[in-house]
C-alpha cells in the first residue's frame, strides 16, 4: 500500500490511493518518514516500559553488565588466569559486555517485537517494519547509559584511550545492524512458527561463549581459530574493546568480513519481511 498524500483534493484533507506493490516499494521506505511520530511513539514507549514501569528501572541496566563482567573477571581472570597486559581483568570483561549487549539485547527485542504487538497489527494499518525499527532507540539509550559507566570505569583506573577511538561508532553501527538484520528476519518468521522465540535466546547464549566477550581473541588456540573467525561477532567485539582499552588485536579483514555479514544480514531481513508482511494480520 502506498500513500499520496499530496495528491490533490477538492475537499481539502489528504487523499489516500490504494494501488498494488510491487518490489522494494513494498517496504513503504517513503512511507515511513511520514509515519515518523508513530515511529518515536514506539520508541518511547518502550523506553517507559523499561525504565518507568520497572522496579529497578535503570539500576538493571547498569546491574546487568557489572554483574556479568564480576563473574567474566572471576572465571578467567583469577581462575583461568588470562593475561590481561597490566588492565585488571574486571573492565577488560566489561568493555566486552559493552559491545555484546548492544548485539543481544537489539536481536531480542527486535525478534518478539510483531508477535508482542499482534492485537495492533490485527486491528490498525501502519508500515509493519516501524515495529522492530522502534526498538532502536531504547536499545541505545541502555548502551548509552553503560557507556557513560564505562567512562567512569576509564577514569577510576586511569586508562586513556588512543587514535583508536575512532573504530569505536563503526563497531558500534556494525553490532547494531547485524543485530537488527538478524531480528527482523527472525520476527518476520515468528509470525508464523512461534518456536523461533525460543531458538533466539539459545543462539544468543551460544554465541556469547563463541565471541570475544569475557576473554580476547587472541587466547582462542591457533589450530581452530580459522573456524572461531567465522563468528562475525568477534571482530567488532574485539575492536570495541581495542578501541578503549587498546588491549586485543585488530583484523582489518576480519572487520571487513563483519562488515559485509551486517550488510547482507540487514538485507536479508528487509527482503525477507517483504515478502512475509502480507501475512502478518493472518497468520499472527
Amino acid at each position: 500500500m502506498t500513500f499520496a498524500s499530496d495528491a490533490p483534493s477538492i475537499e481539502g484533507p489528504d487523499v489516500v490511493i490504494i494501488r498494488p506493490r510491487h518490489g522494494w516499494l513494498a517496504l513503504e521506505v517513503g512511507v515511513l518518514w511520514k509515519f515518523r511520530d508513530l515511529l518515536m511513539a514506539f520508541g518511547w514507549r518502550d523506553v517507559r516500559l523499561r525504565y518507568r514501569q520497572t522496579f529497578l528501572g535503570v539500576s538493571w541496566v547498569i546491574l546487568q553488565p557489572l554483574l556479568g563482567a564480576a563473574i567474566f573477571a572471576i572465571v578467567f581472570g583469577r581462575i583461568a588466569r588470562m593475561p590481561s597486559q597490566g588492565i585488571p581483568y574486571f573492565i577488560i570483561a566489561y568493555s566486552g559486555l559493552l559491545g555484546w549487549t548492544l548485539f543481544s539485547t537489539a536481536l531480542t527485542r527486535a525478534s518478539i517485537c510483531l508477535v508482542a504487538s499482534a492485537e495492533l497489527i490485527r486491528k490498525v494499518y501502519f508500515p509493519r517494519l516501524l515495529l522492530p525499527l522502534g526498538v532502536v532507540p531504547c536499545v541505545l539509550l541502555d548502551f548509552a547509559v553503560a557507556g557513560v559507566l564505562m567512562i567512569g570505569f576509564m577514569i577510576y583506573y586511569r586508562i586513556v584511550p588512543g587514535w583508536g577511538l575512532v573504530l569505536f561508532p563503526i563497531t558500534t553501527v556494525i553490532l547494531l545492524c547485524m543485530a537488527m538484520g538478524f531480528g527482523i528476519i527472525a520476527a518476520s518468521l515468528a509470525v508464523r512458527y512461534r518456536d523461533i522465540q525460543y531458538i533466539v535466546p539459545l543462539f544468543i547464549q551460544l554465541m556469547m561463549y563463541a565471541s570475544p566477550v569475557g576473554y580476547s581473541a587472541s587466547a582462542v588456540p591457533t589450530a581452530i581459530r580459522p573456524y572461531y573467525d567465522l563468528n562475525p561477532l568477534v571482530a567488532p567485539i574485539e575492536i570495541m574493546r581495542w578501541s578503549l582499552l587498546g588491549v586485543g588485536q585488530v583484523d582489518v579483514g576480519q572487520l571487513f568480513y563483519s562488515i559485509a555479514v551486517s550488510v547482507a544480514a540487514l538485507l536479508i531481513g528487509l527482503i525477507v519481511f517483504r515478502f512475509t508482511e502480507r501475512r502478518f494480520a493472518d497468520v499472527i
